[in-house]
């Protein structure tokens, strides 16, 4: 019996088999294909979906409508502050209300307890387009990223580098153990201000999970280690949208060691892949960009402006990705 993920949410990895991943999967690589070969596939035409946005987003948002536009669906943004959910409206009214006129509802914003809380009311898809705890669309457009550039990935070695934990970070780590992909997350093991580390449960459940599908994950603060071996190094902003901003200071001194430079990428697999979520700062050619080299002397913080600009990049077909594999689960959930 194939696949069906008809009527299902799609909140975070862990609620996911192995085989429903690699049907999300091999359905976006379809997908992207019909897209380059200029093949109509509006399968959900009649149907509506609603963007609930609590934080703002450039790949989140557009992967979603057009992906949306190109199944046949219509498209609903509702941007930060347009709605009345959780000021005058609590999150399970919200959600009764719009599953009421929507086919499907994304959530992109804060606590996880918010998503869940729409698909516990909703009686509609809810789908996860990142939270303070998860990021699961963005996991599978990496996974297919790098599917696309090394076939088989069950084997190869992922490193993060950057923060322990964190949306991106817990995501890749799910995604890796359940599909046989050796995951290792390097940066500073510390206790100080800014610091962050994984939940040990969270941990401890995702080294079961790879244990059973024959791959590690390893966490340490050595630059070497990470790099050693690696298929792909991959790096996420030191603060994220929401936080406050009197955490770059600490995150700075913290996390400049594990900057990834050409250096870095020296260390790993002569065939070794860059990738990056973004928006990432490479250089100053942002607000924040610029006021961060002013007030620390800093002119490219997780990664360096020749990585991210190199031959080993491949962080804008990894955002391209975004939206072919967002479609297979709008579509996988809607069918």
């Amino acid at each position: 019996m194939g696949v069906s993920l008809s009527g299902r949410h799609f909140l975070k990895l862990l609620d996911y088999t192995t085989e429903e991943i690699e049907y999300l999967l091999a359905l976006a690589a379809d997908f992207k294909n019909a897209k380059r070969m200029g093949m109509p596939h509006k399968y959900l035409e009649g149907k509506n979906i609603v963007l609930l946005f609590e934080k703002t987003s450039t790949r989140t948002r557009c992967a979603f409508e057009v992906g949306a536009m190109d199944l046949g669906m219509g498209v609903t943004y509702l941007e930060p502050g347009s709605s009345q959910m959780g000021k005058k409206e609590s999150i399970e009214d919200t959600a009764r209300v719009l599953g009421r006129m929507y086919d499907g509802i994304e959530y992109r914003g804060f606590e996880q307890e918010k998503v869940e809380c729409l698909a516990e009311n909703a009686g509609v898809p809810v789908w996860n387009g990142l939270t303070t705890e998860f990021h699961p669309t963005q996991a599978l457009a990496d996974i297919l990223t790098m599917r696309e550039e090394f076939g088989d990935t069950k084997g190869l070695k992922l490193t993060f580098f950057g923060k322990h934990a964190g949306n991106v970070a817990d995501s890749l780590m799910i995604i890796c153990a359940k599909l046989g992909i050796n995951y290792c997350s390097c940066g500073p093991i510390a206790t100080g201000e800014g610091a962050t580390s994984y939940d040990p449960e969270f941990l401890a459940e995702c080294e079961r999970i790879a244990a059973e599908n024959g791959c590690t994950i390893t966490v340490t603060d050595d630059v070497e280690e990470g790099a050693r071996d690696a298929d792909v190094i991959y790096t996420d902003v030191w603060v994220g949208m929401g936080q406050p901003a009197e955490l770059w200071k600490s995150r700075i001194a913290l996390m400049s060691p594990y900057r990834v430079t050409s250096e870095v990428m020296a260390m790993a697999k002569p065939t070794a892949i860059f990738m990056h979520c973004l928006p990432s700062f490479h250089d100053t050619n942002t607000t924040v960009g610029k006021e961060i080299a002013e007030q620390f002397g800093v002119t490219e913080m997780e990664v360096s402006d020749e990585v991210f600009e190199s031959k080993q990049s491949r962080v804008f077909q990894e955002a391209e990705n975004r939206m072919h594999t967002i479609k297979a689960v709008m579509y996988a959930t809607l069918k």
